[in-house]
């Protein structure tokens, strides 16, 4: 299966008509951004089968698991942005712009599409990666061109007859390439640029766009660590240490590149990663997915003839079917081969060091988008987050962070910058404008603004110590505020919850008041009781 790259020629008449188009205030309008979400899914839902079909064309992967990456997150990202478009897309008025500014100017901050926006997708979750931020960046309103990876040539060949046939092609235009081609998409100038792979790619990526002062996104990798610690449940730790390993055969941004054992655990955690390997393989090949060509298995092939350490779980690969196994490999150093790029295969090195040693050694490193950190106790835990930095944290699990409804996601230093999901990926997508209009008549007032300056006018403009610290404060008499704590918001709702119960049972009301009443215990106790029940649990010690 071939694709026909798209010509120069090709390429300048979609970016015309994009730039037309935007130019046009089509996008903006909130009734054409919900239009095309709905076009997605409509895309989506139509042809799961072919999506299903081209991921096992491409990847080998098992229809569940296409399921549970692709088309759930698609899915599920479009309900979201349908549901919140219009809060997202109206004006924010900002509480601290005071009178002046707030009250008389009727200070907003307007949000703005930022135009047409490049998506540059990955090959390994080839739809999801592609589709995601283009549905961020139709809910922001702007017009998107999407470049799906090349690599992934069975999504690729789909992509480029489904996205015509369901999507706006005035505003949603896809453009096909290979490394020779993509220099001229490139040197385009763009309004934004989102690019999901690896760092070595991103450089080229930001390059380019610095040309044009372009802004970009950057969603890389890096080699994401776990720490397993000797109070961890270890069988627990292993098994899904190994299930990331295994999903998509190890070629996710998210997966653990390596794992830190405590010296006390280590041969036990290696006897359970062994028992997980097996049973999730089953008798033979499983569900494993292969990996994406030959380049990419000739390279996990050669790392790991080229390791010093022992391989302690493995088999023998199909060049041929590219299939590489689940590989174990025990008694590593940090400086070995395995661990000098990142791995992106499902290769498990296993370094022996206790949880401080593994910090240490993950702070010297370039910040990797994950790290997974296995222990039953919170000290233990809060101290590997103090001292290091990643992307994100998955506690006693694995790639958990980046489902969070509602939260950034997105890498820091070498494993990217900028964040998507949700309302992330619409400010993602997004110029927040600053709109005042203070009336007329303040000219009066506010005259002594205009020269000739005169220096009675000063104490106008002086700034106070409103706040009232005083001139000789040592770090002692530094005092920290505690009212934006899960506990201090239980202090407030409890006790509204209270007295509303109270109003409840002492007054006569009817009973659609008392309901009015009830509905809003419930409100509130769902709101912020049930998060901080959970959070008080975490901190509580594992029987």
């Amino acid at each position: 299966m071939t694709v026909t790259y798209t010509t120069p020629e090709e390429l300048a008449e979609s970016l015309s008509i994009l730039r037309t188009t935007f130019s046009s205030g089509k996008t903006k309008d909130i009734a054409w951004r919900k239009w095309q979400l709905k076009q997605v899914w409509w895309m989506i839902h139509d042809n799961e089968d072919a999506i299903v079909q081209a991921l096992q064309q491409d990847l080998n992967r098992h229809r569940f698991e296409s399921y549970a990456s692709d088309i759930l997150g698609i899915k599920s990202d479009i309900l979201d942005q349908l549901e919140h478009v219009e809060k997202w897309a109206a004006d924010h008025i900002p509480k601290e712009a005071g009178f002046i500014f707030g009250t008389l100017g009727k200070a907003r901050v307007r949000k703005e599409p930022l135009g047409v926006a490049l998506i540059i997708g990955a090959w390994n979750f080839p739809l999801l990666l592609l589709l995601q931020p283009m549905l961020a960046a139709i809910t922001a309103g702007n017009c998107v061109l999407l470049k799906p990876s090349e690599l992934a040539v069975a999504c690729e060949t789909l992509l480029v007859d489904l996205v015509p046939k369901y999507l706006d092609q005035d505003a949603i235009r896809i453009v096909t390439a290979g490394p020779n081609e993509m220099p001229e998409i490139l040197k385009q100038k763009y309004d934004h640029i989102f690019f999901t792979g690896s760092n070595k790619i991103a450089r080229f990526i930001t390059a380019a766009a610095a040309k044009h002062l372009t802004p970009t996104v950057l969603e890389l990798g890096g080699q994401g660590p776990a720490i397993v610690t000797k109070l961890a449940d270890v069988d627990l730790a292993a098994k899904r240490i190994a299930y990331a390993k295994f999903l998509n055969a190890g070629q996710i941004c998210l997966s653990v590149n390596h794992v830190f054992v405590d010296p006390a655990v280590y041969d036990q955690f290696i006897e359970s990663i062994s028992k997980w390997n097996d049973k999730f393989l089953g008798e033979g090949k499983g569900d494993l997915c292969q990996i994406i060509n030959d380049r990419n298995y000739a390279r996990l092939e050669k790392m790991l003839a080229a390791t010093q350490g022992k391989v302690v779980y493995g088999r023998k690969g199909d060049a041929r079917q590219r299939l590489l196994y689940p590989t174990v490999v025990g008694d590593i150093s940090m400086s070995d081969p395995l661990l000098s790029e990142e791995l992106f295969g499902p290769i498990l090195p296993v370094v022996k060091a206790d949880y401080k040693s593994a910090y240490e050694i993950i702070r010297k490193m370039d910040h990797p988008l994950a790290i997974y950190i296995f222990s039953s106790s919170q000290a233990e835990i809060d101290e590997i987050i103090a001292n290091t930095n990643s992307g994100g944290v998955t506690i006693n699990d694995v790639l958990m962070h980046a489902g969070v409804h509602g939260a950034p996601f997105g890498g820091v230093g070498e494993s990217g910058y900028g964040y998507y999901h949700g309302v992330h990926g619409f400010d993602a997508f997004t110029h927040t404008r600053t709109i005042v209009g203070p009336p007329t008549w303040l000219d009066k007032v506010m005259s002594f603004r205009y020269p000739p300056f005169h220096v009675k006018h000063i104490p106008k403009i002086e700034v106070k110590n409103k706040i009232g610290f005083k001139r000789g404060e040592t770090l002692a008499d530094q005092k920290i505020k505690s009212g934006s704590g899960p506990f201090s918001r239980a202090k407030t709702v409890i006790s509204i919850v209270v007295l509303l119960a109270g109003l409840f049972l002492l007054t006569g009301a009817s009973d659609g008041f008392k309901a009015s009443l009830f509905n809003i215990c419930s409100t509130y106790s769902e709101k912020y009781l049930r998060p901080l029940i959970h959070s008080v649990q975490l901190t509580l010690p594992k029987s």
